[in-house]
């Protein structure tokens, strides 16, 4: 993506660091004691935080899940939307309550594999477990193997079933 970043230091601002998107601008509000390191560590992180919600803001999640809802014949969930406090997950459910959450970090990969997760979380709604009863609505999703495999290529390999993959330290 690679907006452009404007660093802007305060002597009144003592700890908080903030970041917004203005006009196509990074604008990364710091306190002016903070160390050089520092500087580059909370840019960093907040830069990508703005790039992967700004990669997201054009997915419209409940229309999507809805949408797949009936081409699959599954459950349609109350509500869907993105988090950005995932770290272990690339989706979750709360079946009693009919909510997805679907990681913000899913946003900068191709449209098959956020439907992929969609498709696992909304046949969560029918079914709590990874049984083979839930696999197979999972299934329904033709390109089921094909997500797996790209998660697996990205390095996310390991309880793809449960999607409780611990991502790369770099993400």
């Amino acid at each position: 993506m690679g907006f452009p970043v404007e660093i802007v230091r305060s002597t009144r601002r003592r700890k908080t660091v903030q970041a917004r998107l203005v006009d196509g601008v990074i604008r990364v509000y710091l306190p002016a004691h903070l160390s050089a390191e520092d500087e580059r560590a909370h840019v960093a992180e907040l830069v990508e935080r703005l790039e992967r919600r700004s990669r997201s803001d054009h997915v419209d999640l409940d229309q999507r899940a809805a949408a797949l809802s009936a081409r699959f014949d599954l459950p349609r969930a109350r509500s869907v939307r993105w988090s950005d406090t995932q770290r272990a997950r690339w989706g979750s459910c709360s079946a009693h309550r009919g909510e997805i959450r679907v990681s913000r970090r899913l946003a900068a990969w191709p449209a098959w594999v956020l439907d992929y997760v969609l498709v696992h979380e909304l046949a969560h709604l029918a079914v709590p477990d990874h049984s083979p009863a839930f696999q197979q609505l999972v299934d329904r999703y033709p390109l089921t193997e094909r997500a797996r495999g790209f998660l697996i290529a990205k390095g996310l390999g390991g309880d793809l079933d449960g999607l409780t993959t611990e991502p790369p330290a770099d993400r």
